[in-house]
């Protein structure tokens, strides 16, 4: 069954129905449904079907795809000697099949193209000099190494610039989509426990199909993540080697940045990491980017200039704060610290990554979903005149002359501000408006699962987005 995904799934059937050969990128985070998008709504349609060998030389790649020939229909044949054969070799599978439309689906593309193997240039003449001018080709690829897609196919400035004619960036589930896959499966869990559950795994859906019915979130996360057999135990660093071919830099770059909640500028990156400020390092904060690890912004006061680099992937927060610090290999360890100081310090932290990629329920819930705007953390540190500091979880910042001065607060009842909030607030509304935007107005905004609890203080509170209003379309 194929949860969402209907404007992706509309793209891979208009590709189907067109007039003329199409070629289609699908690429994303491994473990997103790259491969499950395209086998749900295209299955049918397939000629041909190859998936490239994560390890593999261009000799073991080149055997594979002949497995695959042989697997539809080209049963004599013989390993290429070089791509353009082992291309040629396809096109024999395709001028053979009786369908209307040939669907010719590639996974993990980039793991074809090993060193020297010119896997490049072949897939260039393949597309170029004869599918494209076909009118029955359908060529998708997939990639979980979402940079090279980006750089290779869609920036591509050679022969294969401007080719593309769709692609498709699959992105993470949304609260909704987990909501919607857990009931696909019969599984009974209330909205905060599936924030609670988004907060460590995301909305990676392979993560979600590990959720066993009639146990705790804890119970499920002890068995996933702190159980020596749990399939997520060493799912950290499968997941940077499957995306990047040196995934040591990306490693060490995501550990300094899990170091602020706010995220890094470029400089502190570099003091923090000893990286060459380089072109290497604008790489990996452009592919940690791509993979959607990684989000970059900017704050009002210097714009184009200081991009702040922050951290919002759920699962690699919750292993570089957790698992990686259970050092006695303790099973029950998520459990045990249910009421710790450290688990409540991680809540704060990582509701405010749900909320943050989940700004655009935030706006529809505010009724400004139609009124451009930015979203951005926001720091002010003390000031030598004794204005005290200030650090804001999310700030929408609006063309309307107005901010959104958002708290964004994981409680499990409605959440009751005490006097130390209401001066906290006042503080924080002070510092934006002599520091952002002295002409805007600041409507204050709580965001928390149960709303706020009506007392003395919570009249400084002018909106409230609930869990509920995280769970919209």
């Amino acid at each position: 069954m194929l949860i969402g995904r209907e404007k992706e799934k509309n793209i891979l059937l208009e590709a189907l129905s067109a007039k003329s050969s199409q070629f289609v990128a699908v690429y994303g985070r491994r473990r997103v449904g790259k491969t499950y998008l395209v086998r749900e709504t295209l299955k049918k349609h397939f000629v041909f079907e190859h998936t490239g060998l994560a390890e593999g030389s261009r000799e073991d790649q080149l055997e594979s795809w002949q497995s695959s020939l042989r697997a539809y229909g080209l049963r004599n044949a013989s390993r290429a000697k070089t791509w353009i054969e082992a291309f040629d070799q396809l096109k024999l599978i395709i001028k053979a099949s009786r369908r209307t439309r040939k669907v010719v689906f590639i996974d993990e593309i980039p793991w074809l193209e090993t060193p020297r193997s010119r896997f490049m240039a072949a897939l260039e003449h393949f597309w170029n000099g004869w599918a494209s001018e076909r009118t029955d080709v359908v060529l998708v690829v997939c990639g979980s190494a979402s940079s090279w897609i980006v750089g290779r196919l869609i920036n591509n400035y050679g022969g294969l610039h401007n080719r593309l004619t769709a692609k498709i960036y699959l992105q993470p589930f949304s609260l909704r989509e987990c909501e919607q896959y857990l009931k696909s499966r019969h599984i009974a869990m209330n909205r905060y426990s599936i924030i609670e559950c988004y907060m460590i795994l995301g909305g990676i859906p392979y993560y979600w199909s590990f959720i066993k019915p009639g146990l705790s979130v804890a119970q499920n996360i002890d068995q996933l993540c702190f159980d020596p057999v749990g399939q997520l135990v060493g799912e950290y660093r499968a997941l940077y080697a499957s995306l990047f071919r040196n995934p040591a830099p990306y490693m060490v770059v995501v550990a300094a940045l899990a170091s602020r909640r706010i995220g890094l500028t470029r400089e502190q990156i570099v003091a923090a990491t000893q990286i060459a400020n380089n072109g290497m390092l604008t790489q990996v904060l452009d592919n940690l980017i791509y993979c959607g690890f990684v989000r970059k912004y900017y704050q009002p006061d210097c714009r184009r200039k200081n991009a702040i680099y922050q951290l919002i992937d759920p699962f690699t927060i919750f292993h570089l704060q957790f698992m990686a610090k259970n050092s006695q290999q303790d099973i029950h360890y998520w459990t045990n610290k249910l009421e710790s100081p450290e688990r409540h310090a991680w809540n704060g932290l990582a509701f405010e990554r749900v909320c943050i990629m989940h700004v655009e329920q935030i706006k529809r819930a505010l009724n400004i979903a139609g009124v451009a705007s930015s979203a951005y953390a926001w720091i002010a540190p003390p000031t030598e005149d004794g204005r005290r500091g200030a650090q804001v979880d999310l700030l929408i910042d609006r063309d309307d002359n107005v901010i959104n001065l958002c708290e964004c607060k994981f409680s499990r009842q409605p959440y009751l501000l005490t006097l130390g909030d209401e001066q906290n607030l006042a503080n924080k509304i002070e510092r934006v408006s002599q520091d952002v935007a002295k002409h805007k107005s600041i409507h204050t905004t709580l965001v928390a699962p149960y709303g706020v609890e009506k007392n003395a203080y919570s009249d400084v509170i002018q909106s409230v987005v609930s869990a509920d209003d995280l769970f919209t379309v």
